[in-house]
């Protein structure tokens, strides 16, 4: 064998080595990013399953009592299959659920479960039978909302029960429209989408999700803005300051004539 024909089967060999190092190399790569995407995808629905495990655990702690140890309600409370995570937020990031008592009304109270738990539960109730989900922070961001079309929108369908700042007020048979000045934008949205007890659902072909942030804007706006007339009396409108108005007038007028009484009787006695 030539020199010459040894130095060209090696060049040969060399070649083949190159283009299967490359082919085991591309098959490594290809290997680790599919290998990597059907974990992450693996991972995502257990990381799920895992949470409405525990939310059962927890809804069956706190909430079948009244329920139903499979949310199908009972004679003291509704069914929950098909209210959605959305109702199950609102409900329990405000405390008035769990219920203490039955009342005409829910009231507000410091929320007795976690914001972890009360998610968990909420996903749990979510699995039984879909409904409204909770909006995402995108969804609930006032960043670029439109406070003016906000506050058309919430004189046209708030103010009526909550007042033109969302004050609140009385309704009938022992309910009332709570004050949002405590509501974060999530509760706020929230009840909008599920309506909860005297009040109307607004889902998203009644009010869009922008018209949603818009009023949301609003709220948190008036919320925000300072009294440049001093006291603000709840900023709950001219009736209400014209009740003070009239009571303040009233009483200077029975001061004002208790003291001439007092004056003349001081005079005829001398």
């Amino acid at each position: 064998m030539t020199p010459l024909s040894f130095t060209w089967r090696r060049r040969r060999v060399a070649r083949y080595a190159v283009v299967v190092l490359g082919l085991g190399l591309a098959g490594s790569v290809y290997a680790a990013i599919t290998g990597a995407g059907e974990s992450s995808a693996a991972t995502a629905p257990t990381t799920m399953q895992q949470q409405i495990a525990r939310g059962q655990v927890i809804f069956q702690q706190t909430c079948a009592t009244c329920h139903g140890l499979e949310a199908q309600g009972s004679n003291v409370a509704p069914s929950l299959i098909g209210v959605g995570s959305a109702a199950v937020y609102f409900q329990v990031s405000t405390g008035r659920m769990p219920l203490r008592e039955q009342a005409p009304e829910a009231d507000r109270k410091p929320p007795q479960l976690t914001p972890a738990q009360t998610l968990a539960v909420a996903q749990y109730i979510q699995s039984l039978g879909g409904g409204p989900t909770i909006p995402t922070p995108a969804q609930v961001s006032t960043s670029g909302a439109n406070v003016g079309l906000g506050q058309e929108l919430f004189t046209a369908d708030c103010a009526q029960c909550h007042n033109f700042d969302g004050a609140g007020g009385a309704l009938t048979n022992g309910q009332y429209a709570p004050s949002l000045n405590p509501s974060t934008p999530t509760q706020i949205y929230t009840a909008m989408l599920t309506g909860p007890q005297a009040m109307p659902v607004f889902d998203d072909t009644t009010i869009t999700p922008a018209e949603k942030r818009d009023i949301i804007a609003y709220v948190i706006n008036t919320r925000n803005t300072p009294n440049p007339g001093g006291f603000s009396l709840g900023r709950v409108g001219p009736v209400t300051e014209g009740l003070v108005a009239f009571l303040g007038l009233l009483f200077a007028v029975v001061l004002s004539a208790m003291w001439i009484t007092a004056k003349h009787r001081k005079t005829t006695d001398e």
